[in-house]
């Protein structure tokens, strides 16, 4: 294995050499930011390549309307609001699901099934599942949609705000971060979509794009793969997940994804407006969408609170360049949700970034 780091390492070494100018990557995906962090990868990597952590973390770049919506759905008494953990101490414009648990009916769930198991052991209340995420779990979602419908439960809904990560990836290189050279492609993912999928941000953008797991040894073999390629001049795409990611993905999971859900324009944190970036419930199944059901607006909210993770979900900023980071907003008190998730940029350079 050492030699394999050492033969990494020199192709990084000689692809800052060879081009003369700073090598930026971005990882895309938020536990690759943990990872890279927690095994200390950063320090071994000369100057002139830097890395950006990226849209990846679902809870992060869920916008701030989103989850005013959850809050105002938490205030109602017939509703119970069914969530996976890291959603409970996001801050909205009026506190938290944390902070309103005290009068609101809030259940931390550990899958979709366990919010539906809810429904039918709550039939005079609705219960609302926090739909988040990637490709990764709206598969989950889409099954217990079906499940709600082939039982006739009525008292169930979702409140999708699951994401595709693709056209985050197309705006970024659209213009709001075209400084990225390539990507370190996203490993959850790609297990459903396929490493294939990425094959258009390399001919329409000519990025490299090289797809990864998370152990050390695979980050840095990736991260020599795309200075192989950046030095070479030629943008590939690659995968060195084969052991998990295949080219097509989990085709049974991106049909049942096909069968309930759309993809329609929709918000992100940092990205603003993105075309056909956001998966909704399709008409057949549009009784059990909680923004019908209820008449919420998903319309962008406005963050006044002076967090800047926004910026830093495009890396155009590091969390350090937020006067709030570290000061005013960390794990114990976090303004951001940026600090909240644990795949979170901020949560990271917090844990293992800070000098002393």
């Amino acid at each position: 294995m050492l030699d394999r780091i050492a033969k990494a390492q020199q192709q990084i070494d000689h692809a800052c050499r060879t081009l003369g100018r700073p090598i930026t990557v971005m990882e895309v995906c938020g536990t690759h930011t943990v990872a890279i962090f927690r095994s200390g990868i950063r320090s071994t990597l000369p100057e002139g390549l830097k890395l950006l952590s990226g849209p990846g973390c679902p809870v992060c770049v869920t916008d701030q309307g989103y989850i005013d919506a959850v809050l105002e759905l938490a205030q109602r008494d017939d509703c119970i609001i069914a969530t996976y953990g890291d959603m409970i101490r996001v801050p909205g414009k009026d506190g938290s699901l944390e902070t309103c648990a005290a009068k609101a009916d809030v259940r931390v769930v550990l899958s979709s099934e366990d919010a539906l198991q809810l429904a039918r052991d709550n039939a005079d209340k609705t219960v609302v599942f926090i739909a988040v995420g990637f490709e990764t779990t709206a598969p989950a979602s889409a099954v217990v949609v079906k499940e709600a419908a082939r039982e006739g439960i009525k008292n169930f809904c979702i409140l999708s705000g699951h994401k595709l990560i693709l056209p985050a990836m197309r705006a970024l290189l659209g213009g709001m971060n075209d400084r990225v050279d390539a990507f370190l492609c996203p490993g959850h993912v790609s297990v459903i979509i396929g490493a294939s999928a990425f094959a258009e941000i390399v001919s329409d953008f000519g990025r490299p794009c090289v797809v990864a797991g998370f152990e050390p040894l695979q980050i840095i073999e990736a991260l020599a793969e795309i200075c192989r390629q950046l030095s070479n001049e030629k943008a590939e795409l690659k995968s060195i997940y084969n052991a998990v990611v295949t080219e097509q993905g989990n085709v049974a999971a991106q049909r049942i994804i096909a069968e309930c859900f759309e993809a329609a324009d929709g918000y992100w944190r940092g990205l603003g407006k993105i075309e056909k970036s956001t998966l909704v419930l399709k008409e057949q199944y549009r009784r059990f969408d909680a923004f019908a059901r209820f008449g919420l607006s998903d319309e962008p909210g406005e963050d006044l609170s002076g967090c800047r993770c926004g910026e830093v979900l495009c890396g155009l900023i590091e969390p350090p360049q937020c006067a709030l980071f570290a000061t005013r907003c960390t794990p114990a008190k976090p303004i951001g949700p940026c600090m909240v998730s644990s795949e979170g940029t901020c949560a990271a350079w917090y844990k293992y970034g800070r000098r002393s």
